[in-house]
């Protein structure tokens, strides 16, 4: 009765963040794959092929229906292994280790494609490749994480303190379409290095230059990209000068404007993430933190893609009345 009422509790839509459907999915997807991959270990440890039946042997205290469950309810609410292993009656290692398996099947699992089931987006390549064939106009932004910091003495301690935040945080950098959908995350990097240095480094103008036909909305962070790119992507216009005309200052004012209702979606994508606790502040090892970005990225675009597509709403000044010369 305590393991039907737990595994009732932990595949609800509040603490484990996905539908009662979108789990099911999830658990007809990963299901071979966590299947497989444990065949695989068993096969190493013992060195060859099993010399029993299938199904004898020591029996699973958590079935993979289970672990899915649990591994949802850490990444949505930063629940303790221990909180969950009382709640399933298991020891906590039994619990820590069904995360460390599940988690890297749902890192592993890419980005969900609007109005293509069953495609997904895993790579910067895939994302660019998509937006040039689909003439997606894309949208990017970094976000910050707080995370913990390096005890004394550790090297690299200063590679995560954030200039803007003052903190010692983890970045990452964010693509969306036009409707704030997710359509790849990742590129994560230590708070210390900023957006237009990852946009270098990571491969990111590399991918501006194959594809001549995407165009992007970025903020003022990526000033350096849409100077190199200045017909391809749109950047906030710099502000003019204190003694500038006010005809000048006004077509500022509205030119940024519209720059910023056609970007401020992917600012939206992002606070999305921040509905997840991990990616609010996080407290774990810093090097899970990639795995743990991907794996939350990935299921939220699975939501975001089953969004009808709207149709883009147009910027420009339309006339209310023709006046008579």
């Amino acid at each position: 009765m305590r393991l039907t009422w737990a595994r009732t509790v932990c595949t609800h839509p509040a603490p484990s963040g996905v539908s009662r459907a979108h789990f099911g999915e999830l658990l007809e997807e990963l299901a071979p794959r966590w299947a497989a991959a444990r065949e695989s270990v068993l096969h190493e440890m013992r060195g060859g092929a099993r010399k029993r039946a299938a199904g004898a042997g020591r029996k699973q205290r958590l079935v993979f229906t289970d672990r899915l469950a649990v591994t949802l309810v850490h990444l949505r609410l930063g629940l303790p292994h221990a909180a969950l292993a009382q709640l399933f009656d298991v020891d906590r290692s039994t619990v820590s280790a069904a995360i460390r398996e599940v988690r890297p099947l749902l890192a592993a699992r890419g980005f969900a494609v609007p109005d293509r089931p069953g495609l997904r987006i895993r790579t910067l390549d895939d994302l660019f490749a998509y937006a040039d064939a689909e003439g997606v106009d894309i949208r990017l932004d970094g976000t910050e994480v707080q995370v913990r910091r390096p005890r004394a003495g550790r090297p690299g301690r200063k590679a995560y303190v954030s200039g803007k935040k003052k903190q010692n945080t983890i970045k990452t950098t964010t693509f969306s379409d036009h409707q704030g959908r997710t359509l790849f995350s990742g590129v994560v990097r230590p708070g210390r290095m900023h957006d237009q240095t990852a946009v270098r480094t990571e491969g990111i103008a590399e991918q501006f230059r194959l594809h001549p036909d995407v165009r992007a909305e970025v903020d003022s962070g990526y000033q350096g990209l849409a100077k190199e790119f200045p017909s391809r992507i749109s950047a906030p216009p710099k502000k003019p000068a204190e003694d500038a005309p006010d005809g000048d200052k006004h077509a500022w004012r509205e030119t940024r404007r519209r720059q910023s209702s056609a970007r401020i979606v992917v600012e939206h994508t992002n606070a999305e993430y921040k509905q997840w606790h991990p990616l609010q502040r996080y407290t774990r090892r810093r090097e899970d933190y990639a795995q743990t970005h991907l794996a939350i990225a990935g299921l939220i675009s699975d939501r975001a893609a089953r969004r009808a597509t709207r149709r883009r709403a147009s910027t420009e000044l339309v006339p209310v009345r023709t006046t008579a010369c």
